[in-house]
């Protein structure tokens, strides 16, 4: 007996009409992102009315000893103070489509334009704060200024510096860098000291090494100032990628288990946390340690130098120890939704997104060499990590 088979045009095919995005994580700088003089990372408003740069005064604290019972005339102390300028440049993007297309769509793909140009900027301002972390301090605008692409990172991208240039950063930045669990790897030859970061485990990035890194920041002059001061207590705030952020995970297990204090994890009602089975920031010795996966990205797409440039030629990932006003995100115009409006007779559909901003790792001119250009508030640690 014959049966009856579907022809393939006939077969009933279903499609689902909600989009699942690629997903793209919230910026993770964000709860350490704020207008106010102590934020991580300020922002400023200022060039909304117009400009292409901005001036930042940093002073610095008055260190003279002062005067008893002697003359105090003529021995007045200097105020120490640098301007460092912030260039902005546009950063945009846009799809397209059109009636013939959109008639063929099942799944209303263009109705997603809004929250994917939403994403894509979250992501590029991600990334882009990370490029700025690992830039080098210059004051010259940044080299692809007003170009095609636009460069909003302020300072020598770390991919396109030189040798001489990393070497002038690492001598400038010396009470600024730790590379590897030790101060005496430091050398003043930036790839010989890189070149002493390893093997793993021993300069894995651990409870001790988060330790060493404050205490060195804490002596760093001009000084870093703690994030947040609370009861006479001092908080530091350190981005690491995925990879050194387990080894401290595994560093840290004991003292997790044995000495943190559960916490809720924010909802009516939640049990307490567990840090060892509910992921999270690390909290060590006044240091609060976040996880940001995608400064691994950045090191493996944008950085080869130090895919290779520890001990043996292994890996060697930066650690960002950040404390007040470490860098500066300056708004020219905030994210703003734009429209095609070359429609060819209702024909062409276009929705896009613009802003102009910049974003520079605060830093300050030495004042006794006139040349020494010095982090403001991040310090920077190198450290390897265990086989992946």
């Amino acid at each position: 007996m014959a049966t009856a088979i579907i022809q393939a045009n006939n077969k009933l095919v279903q499609y689902r009409r909600e989009i699942i995005r690629e997903y793209v994580r919230e910026n993770l700088f964000s709860p350490y992102m704020g207008t106010e003089i102590t934020s991580i990372i300020r922002i400023i408003n200022d060039l909304k009315k117009g400009g292409e740069q901005i001036n930042m005064p940093l002073v610095t604290r008055l260190q003279a000893r002062g005067k008893g019972k002697g003359t105090l005339v003529g021995n007045e102390e200097r105020i120490d103070n640098y301007g460092m300028r912030v260039w902005i440049d546009w950063a945009r993007n846009a799809v397209k489509t059109d009636k013939s297309e959109q008639q063929k769509d099942s799944a209303d793909v263009f109705g997603e334009a809004r929250p994917l140009l939403s994403d894509w900027g979250k992501e590029l301002q991600r990334d882009e704060i990370i490029l700025a972390l690992m830039a080098l301090p210059t004051e010259s605008p940044p080299a692809a200024l007003g170009s095609d692409d636009g460069q909003r990172v302020n300072g020598i991208l770390f991919e396109q510096s030189t040798a001489a240039q990393r070497n002038t950063w690492n001598a400038d930045n010396s009470d600024r860098v730790l590379y590897g669990a030790t101060s005496g790897n430091y050398n003043a030859t930036f790839a010989t000291a890189l070149a002493t970061v390893g093997p793993s485990p021993t300069d894995d990035l651990t409870a001790p090494t988060v330790s060493l890194a404050k205490m060195l920041a804490k002596k760093a002059n001009p000084r870093i100032r703690p994030f947040k001061l609370t009861d006479g207590r001092e908080y530091f705030v350190m981005f690491s990628g995925s990879l050194a952020f387990r080894d401290l995970k595994i560093s840290l297990q004991t003292v997790n288990k044995d000495a943190r204090p559960r916490e809720n994890s924010g909802g009516e009602g939640d049990a307490p946390r567990n840090p060892i089975f509910q992921d999270g920031d690390q909290i060590y010795d006044g240091v609060i340690v976040r996880e940001v996966p995608e400064i691994d990205i950045m090191l493996e797409e944008n950085w080869p130098l130090l895919l290779t440039g520890g001990a043996g030629s292994i890996r060697a990932n930066p650690n960002f120890l950040c404390g007040q006003m470490a860098m500066a995100l300056c708004y020219g115009q905030m994210p703003r939704p734009t429209f095609l409006k070359e429609d060819d007779y209702d024909f062409l559909t276009g929705a896009g997104v613009d802003m102009c901003y910049g974003i520079a790792k605060a830093f300050k001119k030495h004042p006794m060499d006139g040349t020494a250009l010095k982090q403001w508030g991040v310090f920077t640690v190198f450290t390897s990590n265990s086989a992946t």
